[in-house]
């Protein structure tokens, strides 16, 4: 058994052959790499934490249960976001995209938080803390506004960095059927932002502050039960407005996007899925 200091040394691909060898010590470290970037995309696929962290647990259990099939033909990783992007897109219904979130009722929202606003008042105590839990949020709920197959595209690409011939890898189609996904995406996407966020230019009617009130009113938002802002992170994100001076309007709409944090997998989780490795309820493909 490799100790921690050799284990992080080890590429990926090679503590995968170790556990395909029947070193399942390594299963630890191999989900101990993987795990946040898995959990990132299914919250920002499902919105809910507690609905990303079941999808992302099924679908670590699926790539340790299946790693006799990777064949290195790509990246380790490559293969890990193809399993997690086929098991969000065919999961069923989450609780987030019952709510039928739209473009249009984003803009709706808008126009009624400028005509209440007085309601800021209810703000005050905790302003800080709520506005930043609205510009987190923000994007998470314009995700919900596309669908699956175009909000995969685009978080895949704006906020993992993924190229247009890995993720046609990753989705399993050509590599043009992924930059159309990803150009109408984006186009939804950074076009509503372009026209509403006062993030990206001052003159837009959404602000922030008047919009965290609105939600706040509605109790889309709960002070003691904050999703985003107090969620664990690898990294700090959500400084976004700093990033943004000196860019163009569009170029302003991504990086509000890309400036969003890394999060970090649940400490319950990485404990649940440490358990699940060491219980033997399942066995690797191959053995």
């Amino acid at each position: 058994m490799q100790n921690t200091v050799e284990a992080k040394e080890t590429a990926l691909e090679d503590l995968v052959e170790q556990a395909k060898m029947g070193d399942r010590e390594v299963l630890e470290e191999i989900v101990r790499r993987i795990q946040d970037k898995v959990y990132g995309l299914a919250i920002r696929m499902l919105f809910i934490p507690a609905d990303a962290e079941d999808a992302a647990q099924e679908i670590l259990v699926k790539v340790i249960t299946h790693l006799g099939t990777f064949k290195g033909e790509s990246r380790f990783e490559t293969w890990v976001y193809s399993i997690a992007s086929n098991h969000l897109l065919t999961t069923r219904k989450c609780r987030a995209e019952r709510w039928e979130l739209s473009f249009e009722k984003s803009r709706q929202a808008i126009e009624e938080g400028i005509l209440e606003k007085g309601g800021d008042a209810l703000i005050e105590a905790e302003q800080n803390l709520i506005v930043e839990e609205t510009k987190l949020s923000c994007v998470h709920f314009l995700f919900l506004c596309l669908s699956r197959e175009l909000r995969l595209a685009v978080i895949l690409s704006e906020v993992f960095g993924v190229k247009a011939d890995e993720g046609a890898k990753i989705l399993g189609v050509s590599k043009d059927s992924f930059r159309k996904r990803l150009s109408r995406g984006k186009k939804q996407l950074l076009g509503f932002l372009s026209g509403q966020c006062g993030l990206v230019d001052a003159r837009n009617p959404c602000n922030c502050r008047t919009l965290a009130a609105y939600h706040l009113k509605r109790k889309h938002i709960i002070p003691g039960k904050l999703l985003f802002v107090t969620h664990p992170r690898r990294k700090p994100g959500g400084a976004a407005d700093d990033l943004l001076q000196e860019l163009n309007q569009l170029a302003r709409a991504a990086m509000l996007i890309r400036g969003q944090p890394e999060y970090s997998a649940p400490r319950v989780f990485v404990e649940s899925m440490k358990n699940l490795i060491n219980s033997g309820r399942f066995r690797l493909l191959g053995d």
